[in-house]
């Protein structure tokens, strides 16, 4: 069973534990983590969806990330994510956003690494592949209608920011 603090929408704990799985009382929030990865050279990674994933299996998302866990900070639901869906520590993590949906406060983080390529691991039942792409190539996948629509809404005003949208 996996435990989660609760939040108020401006980001104050609650002190209310919340479990996964079962609906979020209204005027409560959990909290999620992505990280955007940038590798030194300017290539962004994407990763494969498995396809049992319940919301956009087999597709690329442009993110590691996932629920911060009780009594988990902000950055170090972000490490621990990356780690454990590519394998990957980040040089640097920056926060380039918030995103609140109807029960979640989204944090986001470009990582910047600089790693071998080939040594992005994967996570069973989470991630089944991956690829390294140039930032041409990624501007053309936030176009595309490939990308994940909620993840691109959650990262639109850095897109902005950077020139791609």
């Amino acid at each position: 069973m996996e435990i989660w603090d609760g939040y108020f929408r401006d980001g104050t704990p609650a002190n209310i534990d919340l479990v996964r799985d079962r609906p979020i009382p209204e005027g409560l929030y959990h909290l999620v983590c992505d990280v955007l990865v940038r590798h030194r050279d300017g290539d962004f990674l994407l990763m494969q969806r498995d396809y049992a994933k319940p919301n956009y299996g087999g597709k690329y998302e442009a993110t590691a990330g996932g629920s911060a866990l009780k009594g988990e900070s902000e950055l170090e639901c972000a490490k621990r994510e990356l780690l454990e869906e590519t394998g990957l520590c980040a040089e640097s993590l920056e926060e380039f956003g918030r995103y609140i949906s109807k029960d979640t406060i989204y944090v986001s983080y470009l990582g910047t690494v600089d790693c071998d390529k080939a040594s992005v691991t994967l996570q069973p039942g989470e991630t089944i592949s991956y690829k390294w792409i140039s930032e041409s190539a990624f501007k053309a996948f936030i176009h595309s209608g490939e990308m994940i629509p909620t993840q691109r809404v959650r990262f639109e005003n850095y897109f902005k920011k950077c020139g791609y949208i």
